[in-house]
């Protein structure tokens, strides 16, 4: 997954080529790693609850907690540092400069600052509870990390600029949890390594989820688009245009890629037709190539 941060990164890279000066701030490259891994946390809980009954899971349970308390961990270093940058942007000051008294008035005061504290509450959350799952891994339920997970993910777009505007937020949140279980559940499948058996038995059933969840994303992007955005002219007009016609590039692309796999790779896999290691390469394949859709819709939160 480590192969996934490079590609991140250069999204946000492109974002800034197309937005500058108007943004994206710089903390959007410690955003998108911190969506990335709450997106694989989600996944790998989901994961999970979606095998709970099954006498074949992707993963034993001991693995899944160890990979979710690992996923769980750096996502709050990373909303740790999110949050720092962000009191420190709000200051107006380097990070060197922030006091603890500003930083103080950030987390209490502040929207943002408070919505930051949440999410890093949810995050050691699942931390905590996954360490507990790893104790008793046979018997410890899933869910419970499964919702804080999704409840921290939805916490910021609930609570953005759609926020405003009548189902808003219920459509942000919708949007982004569609992006979150698109990308996490095949980040998490790909970390299971199951044998060719076992990716025939789970790649049809992400198949399944996964359009919905394009389905989910490219609508309420759409209505996203409509409400931000005055004129078509806008897509080129303006920096918060341009990377959104980025953005629809590459899930354009994503989808396109999504659609011959349903016809090869699925197809292959679920008559065992395909070696792991075969499915594995394209799993890692499009986790990093979605990465790059994830770079950019981190940019775009911070894009005027």
């Amino acid at each position: 997954m480590l192969f996934a941060v490079p590609t991140a990164l250069l999204g946000v890279l492109i974002a800034w080529g197309l937005a500058s000066p108007s943004g994206p701030e710089s903390s959007s490259t410690v955003r998108v790693l911190a969506i990335g891994c709450g997106s694989l946390t989600l996944g790998i809980a989901t994961l999970a609850w979606m095998g709970r009954s099954e006498r074949r899971p992707a993963t034993t349970p001991a693995i899944m907690w160890t990979q979710l308390t690992a996923a769980a961990a750096v996502w709050l270093v990373a909303e740790i540092t999110l949050l720092v940058l962000n009191a420190a942007a709000a200051d107006g000051a380097p990070v060197t400069s922030l006091t603890i008294g500003h930083f103080g008035a950030f987390v209490s005061e502040v929207n943002v600052g408070r919505v930051g504290v949440a999410i890093i509450a949810c995050a050691f959350a699942v931390v905590c509870y996954g360490i507990y799952g790893f104790t008793n891994p046979e018997t410890v339920p899933v869910a419970p990390a499964l919702v804080v997970s999704a409840l921290a993910l939805a916490a910021r777009p609930i609570t953005g600029h759609m926020a405003q505007q009548s189902f808003g937020s219920i459509l942000d949140a919708v949007h982004v949890l569609a992006a979150a279980l698109w990308f996490g559940v095949l980040a998490a499948l790909a970390l299971a390594v199951p044998s060719r058996g076992a990716w025939a038995i789970w790649l049809p059933r992400y198949s399944a989820l996964a359009w919905r969840c394009v389905l989910a994303l490219v609508v309420t992007g759409i209505v996203n688009a409509v409400v931000r955005l005055d004129s078509l002219s806008a897509f080129y007009d303006t920096a918060y245009g341009r990377v959104i016609l980025a953005k629809i590039v590459a899930i354009a692309m994503l989808v396109a890629l999504g659609w011959w796999w349903r016809r090869t790779w699925v197809v292959a896999s679920a008559a065992h037709r395909m070696s792991s290691d075969g499915s594995l390469r394209r799993a890692i394949g499009e986790v990093v190539f979605m990465a790059i859709a994830f770079g950019l819709a981190a940019a775009l939160a911070t894009t005027a």
